[in-house]
């Protein structure tokens, strides 16, 4: 979710969102419209492009009403004003009109920095939206989103949703809103399956938790439907590195609760306790043999071999025999 600062008054004068996530940048607008227009249910509305905000422009729009009436004045991709027009936005922030709420959109970086300077200066509400490029910010999303819509859902749908879904924020919340308004009580893994079957099994983590698993059969099935339905290689050889290598971090480590052992290793608990499901039957070699296989696909599948698909497959086979390796020992 977008994180804000500490004066958190969408109708404040001034409001900028900061950052580059575009549904985060359409939420700060929506929620400052919408508390203006339950302020003033004829509040009008402006939102602009720099291109369409001219020297003189602001002004203008800024300039009292004969009605009174409230306005909320959107400016996309401020950091590509033009300077004169930046001297306007400038001049305007030291003395903000009433009734007149200002929402400047800016990318960050250092593009336009004197103006986002100058707004941060002039004390304006600062809604922070960066771009959700980790894994770990994603699945943070998927649960506050939930939180937010007042619903339970596990770790494990959460995981398995951000697995299915991707790096999309507008395809995650889709996905949140659709599993809120269809089940009733707590949203689970089976759930999520059900769900979102063909685009949660073409995961490359489905393929990795498979394999580590022990279970063959059902890990080719998955490395063959996430490959035809377009996963990159090295994604699933991604996966699998950190599939083994949570086995062999974790059975290396020294016993505790799983919250001890989440700080030690830097998992969140709930993949500690999957990893120790997943664990049984593991060995050192057998951890060994499985960095090997993995190190081998990697370099088949960056150039390395002929056939990608077949240095995935023989990887997959060796690290499920790997996971047995206690059984056979």
């Amino acid at each position: 979710m977008a994180r804000k600062n500490a004066s958190d008054d969408p109708l404040a004068p001034v409001t900028l969102a900061v950052g580059q996530e575009e549904l985060l940048l359409d939420r700060a607008v929506r929620e400052v419209v919408a508390a203006a227009r339950a302020a003033d249910a004829d509040t009008d509305v402006r939102d602009l492009t720099p291109d369409q905000l001219q020297p003189g422009t602001l002004a203008e729009l800024v300039s009292p009403s004969l009605f009174a009436e409230r306005k909320v004045v959107v400016v996309r991709n401020a950091q590509d004003l033009s300077a004169d027009t930046v001297k306007d936005v400038k001049a305007y922030l030291s003395s903000p009109a009433e009734e007149i709420t200002l929402v400047l959109l800016h990318a960050g970086g250092a593009k336009g920095k004197g103006l986002l300077d100058a707004a941060r200066k002039a004390g304006a509400r600062e809604v922070a939206c960066p771009k959700m490029t980790k894994p770990a910010d994603r699945l943070a999303f998927v649960r506050g989103e939930f939180r937010t819509a007042g619903r339970s859902a596990t770790p494990e749908a959460c995981q398995a949703l951000v697995d299915a879904i991707g790096s999309d924020l507008r395809e995650l919340a889709s996905a949140v809103t659709q599993l809120v308004a269809d089940v009733e009580g707590t949203i689970d893994e089976a759930v999520v399956g059900r769900y979102y079957t063909g685009r949660a099994e073409a995961s490359s983590f489905t393929v990795a938790d498979r394999a580590v698993e022990g279970r063959t059969a059902e890990a080719l099935e998955a490395l063959r439907w996430s490959l035809s339905t377009g996963v990159a290689p090295v994604l699933i050889t991604s996966a699998l590195a950190q599939g083994v290598r949570a086995i062999g971090k974790l059975s290396s480590a020294r016993g505790g609760r799983p919250a001890d052992l989440a700080r030690e290793l830097g998992m969140p608990p709930w993949k500690i306790d999957r990893v120790r499901q997943q664990m049984r039957g593991w060995t050192p070699d057998g951890v060994a043999v499985a960095l090997r296989a993995v190190a081998e696909a990697d370099a088949g599948v960056k150039g390395g071999g002929d056939d990608p698909e077949y240095a995935l497959e023989k990887a997959v086979v060796t690290i499920a025999r790997a996971a047995r390796s206690r059984g056979r020992a």
